[in-house]
């Protein structure tokens, strides 16, 4: 695995009641970096390209909605395998399905609102981030913290 920034959007459910500084916290405790970030209202239009692969579903419609509805917190997030362990921390899709411990565990019980959306590719992420940030708002810097979180002392990150 290497260093990978993933995209991060916690979705109109999660500002709305409240829990962007509770999730935000969770990926900094894990030891991911946040590399972008910025709270925006998706328009119709950059939804309609975020989820074109869904558009032939019965369910497209009610999603643009719903992520039109409110603003959002747009992430990019860095870190080992960020995909991943992005992908593992937010728990099944639904949150009547997900395990305590994960984000949709722990504050989610709905099988439409489910709090958070996470890049599920390399591929995807690239695209995504490319969508949601402009050239220069993802930030390239070291950080102190990163010696304290990865083993380096073989010359490369553990």
């Amino acid at each position: 695995m290497s260093m990978e920034t993933t995209l991060i959007i916690l979705k109109p459910d999660a500002v709305q009641r409240g829990l962007m500084g509770r999730i935000l916290s969770r990926f900094e405790d894990k030891g991911l970096a946040v590399v972008g970030c910025k709270l925006m209202r998706i328009s119709k239009e950059l939804a309609a390209r975020h989820y074109e692969a869904h558009q032939s579903k019965g369910f497209y419609a009610g999603l643009v909605r719903f992520m039109t509805s409110s603003p959002v917190l747009v992430l990019a997030v860095r870190g080992k395998g960020a995909i991943a362990v992005s992908r593992k921390m937010m728990g099944a899709t639904f949150g009547s399905n997900a395990e305590p411990g994960t984000i949709r565990g722990d504050f989610g019980v709905s099988n439409s609102f489910n709090l958070i959306h996470g890049s599920d590719s390399a591929e995807a992420a690239e695209r995504e981030l490319g969508l949601f940030f402009q050239p220069g708002e993802v930030q390239e810097f070291s950080r102190a913290a990163d010696a304290w979180v990865y083993d380096t002392s073989g010359g490369k990150i553990e």
